[in-house]
């Protein structure tokens, strides 16, 4: 592994810690008492500590005389006797002092003059003790009377500069702002963008929310398989994967759906799930390979009664974590204040396209689909012709909350036949922000209406579409015992936290979302700079300046190479005579 500059010189200070006898990974614990949002909230106006004045010093303060936090090193001013710095914990940044005479009382002054001044870097994690001040302008600060290194970083932040322009405004530098690196890199971006962890502060309290919220309904919950024999409870394309054991071949659940009704069989009258659920399908700001749903299912009721419940849920859910019912999404004010607008499938294709399809057979759906230049293939049925109508024309419309119920029967292997509408059937999807966010039916719980329905999905298998349903024995068994009727949703956790927290890609709302393979820095090995005529000796001033392969090399200037080894031998201090330019240009092929 090729080291830069300053991670040869961080590895360098962690040797000379550990020959000065400190141990910069040290096991013992360290016993902080507050943190930066405690010492904040304690001295704002109207907190309960005393409003702190300029050059206030609480050194005999029984609470703020003697704090003790710890956190990561951000800033560092280094002056003479007396230092400044900044220290970031997980709720926060304040502002450090050190004092060489106060770190140091006697006559030895090596813990601030070496360790302090010359072996801390930003990003070493260290504890601090000392009491509450304020400096001269009423900066709120923390006077260090002991340090402790607990942590020392052998990797450079990315640094972030802040200047203030002419007209007196906050200009940002160099911000760690690359998509692609802050998803990677989630642990460097939440350091130094820590208003990220926000977003995932806020997705936890919706989780909490929701489970609070059935679990006061005395709803159960749940876990059940991620590992599958077969890929059922939705159509999508499956990942697959090998049991060596057992010799057979599982599949990760794209849904948890028919093993939460198995329990409702089982005599639950309500359970729920938070589950990790799988789809091997494509990736765009919407979807991720990877993704959270809650899916609850309770007997005894049907899909009319699940509005009303999803309406009241998220209603709860923006107010525990928005504090309101308005939400912004873009340009947009979201209001998830109960009753929301309900559309049936058919009325909101007629809304937004002037045409009604609620008689339309396969070949005029066909053509209907084609005329708006929708993609078709000989794999769609009628459903899946309906379906793609629907998201080309309706669903991008549809901002504020709505519910799109009552669908074609062909769309819904899984639900209960509309008890007035002959050719649909009880279902509902929640819209909101031209996506879907709920899928509901009143579960069919009639085993052989459900074993034709499975038979349906099967010839549509056979005839390429990878996302027709297989055909479970098992939970066809499980229906012949007799299910209650029942009301079941899906809610996707990614998708809602989107916008409760006004993100605009899934992959802002997921720690580690998946990413492609990361493309590995081609470079050439010592024998092959050797080969082209570079001594071993040089090689690696070779490489600090850039060029990784002998390729790279070919293109350089040799009047500038020649200049520039002169000032990475001098760096690196290499005791060899420098090459005359000849040479040099003998490197490039250019002799």
């Amino acid at each position: 592994m090729l080291l830069s500059e300053q991670e040869i010189n961080r590895r360098q200070k962690r040797e000379e810690l550990m020959r000065m006898g400190i141990d910069p990974y040290p096991a013992e614990l360290y016993d902080v008492n507050t943190t930066v949002a405690d010492i904040r909230a304690a001295f704002q106006p109207g907190g309960p500590g005393t409003h702190i004045e300029p050059e206030m010093d609480l050194s005999g303060d029984e609470r703020w005389g003697n704090v003790q936090l710890a956190g990561r090193l951000m800033i560092i001013r280094i002056s003479g006797s007396a230092s400044f710095a900044e220290i970031q914990d997980s709720t926060g940044r304040i502002q450090v002092y050190f004092r060489r005479d106060d770190l140091c009382p006697g006559e030895d002054k090596t813990l601030y003059n070496t360790v302090f001044k010359k072996l801390l870097d930003i990003g070493d994690i260290i504890g601090v003790r000392g009491h509450v001040f304020s400096t001269k302008t009423g900066e709120l600060s923390v006077y260090v009377k002991e340090f402790k290194i607990l942590n020392k970083s052998l990797r450079p932040l990315p640094v972030v500069k802040e200047v203030v322009n002419e007209q007196g405004e906050k200009e940002t530098y160099d911000a760690f702002t690359d998509p692609e690196q802050r998803y990677r890199q989630r642990y460097v971006d939440m350091i130094v963008n820590p208003q990220v962890r926000d977003v995932f502060v806020k997705r936890t309290k919706l989780v909490n929310s929701i489970r609070q919220f059935l679990s006061q309904k005395g709803y159960l919950e749940v876990e059940t398989p991620i590992l599958q024999p077969i890929h059922g409870g939705a159509a999508a394309r499956p990942f697959r994967t090998h049991h060596n054991t057992l010799d057979m071949t599982l599949y990760l659940r794209i849904a948890n759906e028919l093993y939460l009704k198995r329990l409702i069989v089982g005599g639950y009258d309500g359970v729920f799930e938070f589950a990790k659920d799988f789809r091997n399908e494509g990736m765009d700001r919407t979807h991720n390979p990877e993704f959270t749903q809650v899916e609850f299912y309770v007997a005894y009721k049907d899909y009319l009664w699940m509005m009303d419940t999803i309406e009241e849920m998220v209603e709860k859910v923006a107010i525990d974590v928005a504090g309101t019912t308005k939400v912004p999404v873009g340009e947009n004010i979201i209001d998830f204040k109960r009753p929301w607008k309900r559309l049936t499938m058919f009325e909101a294709i007629q809304e937004y396209t002037g045409i009604d399809v609620s008689q339309m057979e396969e070949a005029e759906l066909r053509q209907v689909a084609e005329s708006r230049g929708i993609k078709v293939d000989s794999t769609m049925g009628k459903s899946k012709l309906i379906d793609e109508l629907f998201g080309d024309a309706c669903e991008p419309k549809l901002i504020q909350p709505t519910f799109i119920t009552d669908y074609p029967v062909e769309m819904s292997p899984l639900t209960k036949k509309h008890r007035s509408k002959p050719g649909l059937v009880e279902r509902f999807e929640a819209i909101c922000n031209g996506k879907e966010i709920a899928n509901a039916y009143s579960e069919l719980n009639d085993p052989l209406d459900q074993r034709e329905r499975f038979e349906e999905q099967l010839r549509l298998a056979e005839r390429g579409d990878e996302e027709a349903m297989a055909l479970d024995e098992d939970f066809l068994r499980a229906l012949e015992y007799g299910m209650p009727p029942t009301a079941g949703v899906g809610l996707g956790i990614d998708r809602l936290t989107m916008i409760m927290t006004n993100q605009p890609s899934i992959q802002d709302v997921l720690f580690f979302p998946q990413m492609r393979p990361e493309k590995k820095l081609e470079q050439s090995d010592e024998s092959d700079f050797l080969a082209a005529g570079v001594p071993a000796e040089w090689v690696l001033a070779v490489q600090k300046l850039g060029f990784m392969t002998v390729e790279q090399l070919r293109t350089a200037s040799p009047n500038k190479l020649f200049n520039d080894l002169g000032g990475v031998r001098k760096k690196l201090k290499l005791d060899v005579p420098m090459p005359d330019l000849a040479t040099v240009r003998s490197w490039t092929g250019n002799s």
